[in-house]
C-alpha cells in the first residue's frame, strides 16, 4: 500500500530550497558564461521554465499536493527540464537536488523510486561531465558514477519507504486500539443502561411479588376465613330460626364479615399491578397504547380476538410489561410508521402480538443489538409461556408472547 500524502510537505523545502537553487545558477551562469553570445539567454529562460513550471504545478497549487497522477506529470516536467539544463552546462546538476526533492515528498510509491533514480541519473551525469567518454575506461568511470548516485538515492529512498510503512503501521494500530475504545466504551455504556434496566425490572418485580403474595394471603385466608363464617351464619339460618334476643347481635356478626369480605376484596383488587387495577386486560392495553401513540405522534392499532375470560395477575401483569417493553423498544430502534397490538384469547394460552412495519433488524444480532428481551423472556417463561421474535432487515419486526390459560381456569 502506498502512502497517501494528506499534509503539505515542509515549506522551506519544496517552496525555497528549488528557488534559491536557481537563483544560484542564474549568478553562477551570469559570471561565468559569456554575455555577447546567445547561450546565456537560452539558459537563462530555461531557469525561467523551471521557476515557471514549479510555481505553476505545485507552489500555487497546494489542492494538487494530493493528487498522484497530476504530481507525477509535475515531477516527470521538472526532469525534462533538468536534463536539458545539464545537458547544456554540467552546472546545472546543482539543480538536481529539486527533482530529488519532489520526488521524495510528492510522489508515491514505487514511482518514488522511479523519479529518485532519474534525478540520480542527471546527477551522475553532471558529476561525470569532465570525464571523456571515447573509450571503454571513460565510460566505465561514467557508468560507476550514475550508478553509484541511484544506488545511494534509491537506497535512501529504500528506507525512507520502511520508516514510512513502520508509521503507517503505528498509525493502524493506534487506530484500532482508538476504534477499540471506542467499542468497548459503546459496550459500557450499554451495559450500565442494561444494568440499570435490570436493577428497576428487578424492583418492580421484588414489589409485585410482594404485593401478589400479600393478594394471595388475604385472598387465602381472611377472605376465605370471612367466606367461611358467612357461610356458616346462613346455614345456621337455614337450620334454626334465630332466637328474638340473638337476632341484632346475630345480624350484626352477618353484617360485619359481609363487609370485612368486601373489603379483603378491595384490598386485593388494589394489589394488583397498574394499570389492571381498575382495568381489564384488553382495556389496560387499549390505555397503553394510546398514551405510547399520543407520546411518539404514531398509529396504534389495538384488536382482541376471542372470548375474553379470567386471567391470574400474574399472567396479566406479565403480557401488560411485555406489550409496554415492546413498545419502546418500537419507539427506540424499528423507525416504524404504524404499530399493531393484537391480544388473542386460544382454547388454551392467550397470545399477545405486537408488531411494526420498521427497518427490522437481523435476528442473528440479537444477543449484541440491546433490544431489551431479557426481561420479556424471563416474565414471560416463568409463567411456563413462550415469547418469540420475527425479524428481517427492511421487514419489520414483530414480538408474541403467549402464556397458558386454560378455558377452565378462573382469575383470583
Amino acid at each position: 500500500m502506498s502512502r497517501k500524502i494528506s499534509q503539505q510537505p515542509p515549506f522551506l523545502l519544496v517552496n525555497v530550497v528549488p528557488y534559491a537553487l536557481l537563483a544560484l545558477l542564474v549568478v553562477i551562469l551570469m559570471i561565468v558564461e559569456d554575455w555577447a553570445g546567445g547561450s546565456l539567454l537560452i539558459d537563462l529562460g530555461l531557469c525561467g521554465l523551471a521557476a515557471a513550471w514549479m510555481l505553476g504545478m505545485f507552489t500555487l497549487r497546494p489542492g494538487w499536493w494530493d493528487r498522484p497522477r497530476i504530481m507525477g506529470m509535475f515531477v516527470a516536467g521538472l526532469l525534462v527540464i533538468t536534463a536539458v539544463l545539464v545537458a547544456r552546462h554540467p552546472a546545472f546538476g546543482l539543480f538536481t537536488p529539486a527533482a530529488y526533492v519532489y520526488s521524495f515528498t510528492v510522489l508515491r510509491w514505487p514511482w518514488r523510486l522511479l523519479g529518485v533514480a532519474a534525478a540520480a541519473v542527471l546527477a551522475g551525469t553532471a558529476q561525470a561531465s569532465g570525464i571523456p567518454k571515447t573509450d571503454a575506461i571513460g565510460l566505465m568511470m561514467y557508468g560507476i558514477i550514475v550508478a553509484f548516485n541511484i544506488a545511494m538515492m534509491c537506497g535512501c529512498a529504500w528506507v525512507l519507504r520502511l520508516a514510512e510503512q513502520e508509521e503507517e503501521r503505528r498509525e493502524q494500530a493506534l487506530e484500532e486500539l482508538s476504534r477499540t475504545n471506542r467499542l468497548l466504551e459503546a459496550s459500557l455504556a450499554e451495559n450500565a443502561g442494561l444494568h440499570a434496566q435490570l436493577l428497576a425490572q428487578a424492583r418492580e418485580a421484588g414489589v409485585l411479588d410482594e404485593r401478589q403474595r400479600m393478594a394471595r394471603e388475604i385472598h387465602d385466608t381472611l377472605a376465605q376465613g370471612l367466606t367461611g363464617i358467612i357461610a356458616q351464619l346462613q346455614a345456621a339460618e337455614q337450620m334454626h330460626e334465630v332466637p328474638a334476643p340473638w337476632r341484632r347481635p346475630f345480624g350484626a356478626v352477618k353484617n360485619l364479615a359481609r363487609e370485612s369480605l368486601a373489603e379483603a376484596r378491595r384490598s386485593v383488587d388494589a394489589l394488583r399491578p397498574e394499570p389492571l387495577q381498575t382495568a381489564r386486560l384488553s382495556d389496560a392495553l387499549a390505555g397503553v397504547a394510546d398514551r405510547w401513540s399520543k407520546l411518539h405522534g404514531l398509529p396504534v392499532q389495538v384488536t382482541t380476538t376471542g372470548t375474553a375470560r379470567p386471567m391470574t395477575p400474574e399472567a396479566e401483569f406479565a403480557l401488560l410489561r411485555t406489550a409496554q417493553e415492546a413498545l419502546a423498544n418500537v419507539a427506540k430502534h424499528a423507525g416504524a410508521s404504524r404499530v399493531g397490538v393484537t391480544l388473542s384469547y386460544l382454547e388454551q394460552e392467550v397470545a399477545l402480538d405486537v408488531r411494526d412495519d420498521g427497518k427490522g433488524f437481523d435476528l442473528a444480532s440479537l444477543e449484541a443489538g440491546g433490544f431489551g428481551l431479557t426481561i420479556m423472556r424471563q416474565r414471560v417463561e416463568g409463567l411456563s409461556g413462550s415469547l418469540r421474535v420475527e425479524s428481517e432487515p427492511g421487514a419489520g419486526a414483530g414480538i408474541s408472547a403467549c402464556v397458558p390459560c386454560p378455558l377452565t381456569g378462573s382469575g383470583a
